[in-house]
């Protein structure tokens, strides 16, 4: 008899954490050249999006709000950091990167980087759109 194929069902969203230490964890296990990107990174999110909620699973640390769920999620690489948009595919100009459901990303390779325009305006679009629950 052949056995059902299972689904991707038992991918569970992170539980939020009681405050911020467990991302402030992974950042010091990032490597040394990517600390600095992904310590502005999490700046630029908590400053643009009030009254977030924090998780670290699966080796990636999550942003997310009470009534919108996970928006953002971070991956960290050898040579660039990847910010993920977990509503992107719905934003008005999607970031240019990701292929299933609705995930949209961006890599970043440098803090320069960190002040482009259109990064901005994902994380706020990121702050008013559903994300993954």
């Amino acid at each position: 008899m052949l056995k059902a194929i299972k689904g991707n069902a038992s991918r569970k969203p992170p539980e939020p954490a009681a405050n911020h230490s467990d991302i402030d964890d992974w950042f010091s296990r990032q490597m040394p050249h990517l600390q600095p990107i992904v310590k502005g990174l999490d700046e630029t999110i908590r400053a643009t999006i009030p009254a977030l909620q924090y998780a670290v699973k699966w080796k990636r640390p999550y942003y997310g709000l009470p009534e919108l769920g996970w928006i953002i999620e971070m991956a960290a690489y050898d040579v660039s950091v990847n910010v993920v948009f977990l509503g992107g595919a719905d934003f008005e100009s999607p970031p240019p990167l990701g292929t299933t459901d609705r995930t949209r990303y961006v890599k970043v390779t440098t803090i320069e980087e960190l002040q482009r325009p259109e990064l901005l305006k994902w994380i706020e679009e990121a702050g008013r759109t559903s994300g993954w629950r």
